[in-house]
């Protein structure tokens, strides 16, 4: 079903630049698309969203002793906190990053909702524990780097050596299963920052500040309250 609502996008897609009306825009075809997906029963797979608890106990478990270890901190807190998506940590580069007394600022010159590479910028904060603090990681991380300017997160040779070749977005998700669980992706960082904000009462405005979705519909989209005593309004009834 995913693959015929992709091919039917670009069609669509397709007949609007070419200033034609298109088929997939017919009521039967829409009719036959939802009577398929009736049918098939299909539902979005989206990536899996973790409780606040669980990642603070996985980022102090990490042996920052090494580089690599270091990397992965900085890699996992950095995503989370910014709701960044895996492809946007792999074109990340130190010289987006601007660092004052205030935090972070990482300017982003192109993302997935941002194909003409104007002005985006998501802003990181200073956490008062050290061990959990996304920019004292990311800051830590760089001074094993030693360099200013190039990709931020690159690969590690077996001897802790560090290289100039940029991590990709497999590995990017290939980290966050091996300290989180294979039950979530890369992309668990951005949807976890969604539900634990909303949890903790954040209006939409300010979830979309930096996330840089365009609508609200995203943001009730990204948000996973699978568990039922989350977000429930039988704890407010007063009895």
């Amino acid at each position: 079903m995913a693959t015929i609502q992709r091919h039917a996008a670009a069609i669509a897609k397709a007949h609007e630049l070419a200033g034609l009306d298109s088929p997939t825009a017919d009521k039967k075809v829409k009719v036959l698309l939802k009577g398929i997906a009736r049918e098939k029963k299909t539902r979005i797979k989206q990536a899996a969203a973790f409780t606040l608890a669980t990642f603070k106990r996985t980022i102090k478990s990490i042996d920052v002793s090494t580089p690599t270890g270091l990397r992965n901190r900085a890699l996992l807190l950095l995503g989370f906190t910014g709701a960044f998506r895996r492809s946007e940590l792999e074109a990340l580069n130190i010289e987006h990053l601007t660092f004052d007394e205030e935090g972070l600022i990482v300017s982003l010159d192109q993302s997935k909702t941002n194909q003409l590479g104007q002005a985006e910028e998501k802003a990181i904060f200073y956490s008062p524990d050290s061990a959990l603090c996304p920019i004292r990681s990311l800051q830590a991380w760089l001074r094993v780097l030693d360099r200013t300017e190039g990709c931020v997160f690159v690969s590690l040779r077996k001897n802790q050596q560090v290289t100039t070749r940029r991590m990709t977005t497999k590995y990017i998700n290939l980290i966050t299963q091996q300290y989180l669980g294979t039950g979530y992706t890369a992309h668990s960082l951005r949807a976890s920052f969604v539900t634990v904000s909303k949890l903790n009462g954040a209006d939409d405005s300010k979830v979309m500040n930096q996330t840089k979705h365009k609508t609200s519909a995203m943001i009730r989209r990204y948000t996973r309250l699978d568990n039922v005593r989350q977000h429930n309004s039988a704890k407010e009834l007063g009895l």
